[in-house]
């Protein structure tokens, strides 16, 4: 279809996948998709021993101090563990690993980009810049993925090694009683988000509205932080069309998963 449809060579994508057996946890990545685990902080687990240590001790003396570190305590609830790295040009051991293999081409990270042109470093696709084609097992150099597309849109290619890879990485986690849920999403929640922040709105969330969507609330705070930061009502952003409104925010898809046994999914 590339003659017909040269546009096919800058198609893209990323990938997360995440398998849970038993109280193990395996998560592969291509791309700057993310898995952030939920969970209860060194301090929270401390401050609550430290609790039953002094209700221990003396229950009634030492009631009023205890409703102050609660007080404390209820700020900052579950601490944000990024299960993944991204695989992207803000993180310097892929930007080296790109270079180490460019060493010819000064122009291989440019702009905080690949080839001045892709912000990951690995990805699904993206024909333009590994010009490679697997078929039965051998690799058989393939120019016509650049020269295909417009001049505007071609790079420099130097050498026969793609730019970017879609060799996964893969990571294993053992649940532990600190554990509370995860978050799996695409790099679009992250333009908005901290990892800290998300974990914390998930949280509260769960808390106040035990029967409702986290997916989808993180996906309505999101918006309302896209329009606020354009200068426009939340309703007026949502009336703008999907293609228009990539100005404004990337595509998000995003999975909550609690560990006690529920999802939610949700995108935009």
């Amino acid at each position: 279809m590339l003659e017909e449809n040269p546009e096919l060579a800058l198609m893209g994508s990323c990938v997360l996948v995440m398998l849970m057996k038993g109280e193990d946890i395996y998560v592969m990545n291509v791309g700057d998709s993310r898995a952030v685990l939920g969970q209860k902080s060194e301090s929270d687990y401390w401050l609550a021993k430290i609790r039953q240590d002094l209700k221990r001790i003396n229950e009634e003396t030492m009631k009023s101090n205890l409703r102050g570190c609660e007080g404390d305590h209820e700020v900052s609830n579950l601490s944000a563990f990024q299960l993944t790295v991204d695989h992207s040009t803000d993180v310097e051991e892929e930007v080296e690993r790109i270079r180490n293999e460019h060493s010819d081409d000064v122009s291989a990270v440019s702009n905080e980009r690949v080839k001045g042109s892709l912000k990951v470093t690995r990805a699904f696709g993206a024909g333009f810049l590994k010009q490679l084609l697997v078929m039965l097992f051998f690799f058989f150099l393939q120019p016509k993925w650049n020269n295909a597309l417009l001049e505007m849109f071609q790079i420099d290619y130097i050498g026969e090694s793609p730019y970017i890879s879609c060799l996964p990485s893969l990571y294993h986690h053992r649940l532990g009683s600190k554990d509370r849920f995860l978050i799996l999403s695409s790099d679009g929640l992250y333009q908005y988000f901290t990892n800290e922040e998300a974990v914390s709105e998930v949280e509260l969330f769960i808390t106040l509205q035990p029967e409702g969507d986290p997916a989808q609330h993180l996906v309505q705070e999101l918006l309302f932080r896209a329009a606020k930061k354009a200068g426009m009502d939340f309703h007026e952003l949502l009336e703008i069309q999907q293609g228009e409104r990539r100005r404004y925010h990337d595509d998000v898809s995003i999975v909550v998963i609690s560990l006690e046994g529920r999802m939610w999914k949700s995108c935009v």
